[in-house]
Formats: C-alpha cells, structure tokens, sequence
C-alpha cells in the first residue's frame, strides 16, 4: 500500500469543500419522518460530531508537518459540517439536538490525555463505528432527507478512514512490528468496547434501522480487520 503524501489529501478534502459548496444544501423545508427512536439516536451521534477539534489541530501543529496540519483542519471542518447536517436534520423533523452525551464527554476526555498517535487511535475508534452506524442510517429509514444526509456523512467518513491510517501508518514505521500488532490488538479490543456501548445506548434506533445489536458489533468488528492491516502495511 503506498502512503499518499499529506499535499495530495489537502486537495482531496479543498476539492469536495468545493463540491459540497457547489452542490448546496438539501431542501430541509422536505422534512423528515423517522421512528422517534430513531431520532434519539441521532441526536447523540450529532453530539459527537460538533467539537471544535482544537486540541487535535494543536498536536498536529506539533507534529511539524504543515501539508498534515492544513489537512486535519479541513479534517475538523467537514466533522463540523456533519454536526450542522445532523443538527439541520433534527430540525427539519422538529427535534431539538442534545447539548452534551456522557459518551462523547468520555470519548473527548480520554484523546486529550493521549499524544497524536494514541489520540488518531483512539479517534479511529470513532470512526469505524461511525461508518455502520451511518450507513445503517443512510438504509433503513426510507425517508429521503435522512438517506441524503446520512449517505453525505458515510461519504465523508469513508475518506476520514484512510487519511488517519496514512498518519499512523508513518507514526509506527520504526516501532518494531510486535509491539504495533500489540497496541492494534489492545485497539481491537477498544473498538470491541465502543461497538458494545453504543449497541446498548443505540439499540432501539438500530432495530428501527434493520440492524441488531449484535449485528452491529459483528459488522463494526469485521471491518475492523483492513483497518488494523492498513497501519501494519509498511510498503512505501
């Protein structure tokens, strides 16, 4: 697998600001019907998606490399954006958004203890959820400005993935191969955790999706596995 350089990625997330910009937003005067179970669930997820990023935006400043900082901030822009769609999302159904979740108060805690590598790890977490449960969104409900915006977001996050892989992929080169296999399974088993919490906290909007709690943590796991063959991937 050959390392994209951080340039390339700036180009990436400029281009589809550019699109998205271009494209505008959806017609939120549609409305949205969905299950309120549903709607409970997105609005912790939208929790999760509105912090300012300032923390990892500074630890990539540090990091030395200015391509790679100009591209976490455009990182951070478009998990901002996701946040307004959400919230523009709940509006459009009439649901207030949630102030704050215990999860995502847990999950911002426990990355501003950690440097950048831990802090992507554990930011990677978040992601690799995200991904099924976004998808999920974007299948089950059958109402069309959910499918839209749930289907934006799972674009979004299918990029998010990679780039972070990328970093880590450069942040372990050097480590012996062991001690990475170690810390991937100790991620594995984060994730394991993560996809257990949100199956319970989440698992009445995901049958209302099609999808089963154990269903859920089986497909998150799953997927899991390019993930940890990615970082591990020391081709260049």
């Amino acid at each position: 697998m050959i390392t994209r350089g951080y340039e390339a990625w700036v180009r990436e997330f400029e281009g589809e600001r550019e699109r998205r910009e271009a494209a505008g937003d959806p017609d939120w005067g549609l409305g949205a019907r969905v299950h309120p179970a549903v709607w409970r669930s997105v609005r912790r997820f939208q929790v999760g998606e509105s912090g300012d990023g300032a923390n990892l935006i500074a630890k990539a400043d540090r990091a030395g490399d200015a391509a790679y900082a100009r591209a976490v901030r455009l990182f951070v822009a478009e998990e901002q954006n996701h946040a307004r769609l959400l919230g523009l999302l709940l509006g459009a159904s009439g649901v207030p958004p949630l102030v704050s979740h215990w999860s995502d108060t847990v999950f911002v805690r426990l990355r501003r203890l950690l440097g950048l590598r831990l802090e992507l790890l554990v930011l990677m977490v978040a992601e690799v959820v995200a991904l099924r449960y976004y998808r999920a969104l974007r299948d089950g409900t059958g109402d069309a400005l959910t499918t839209r915006v749930a289907g934006a977001v799972l674009a979004d996050e299918e990029r998010h993935v990679p780039f972070h892989c990328d970093r880590l992929r450069e942040a372990f080169r050097g480590v012996p191969r062991p001690v990475v296999r170690l810390v991937l399974a100790g991620w594995r088993g984060l994730l394991l955790g993560a996809a257990l919490v949100v199956a319970c906290d989440h698992g009445s909007g995901l049958r209302r999706l099609g999808v089963g709690r154990w269903r859920f943590v089986r497909d998150v796991v799953v997927s899991a596995g390019p993930v940890g063959r990615s970082v591990v991937d020391r081709r260049v």
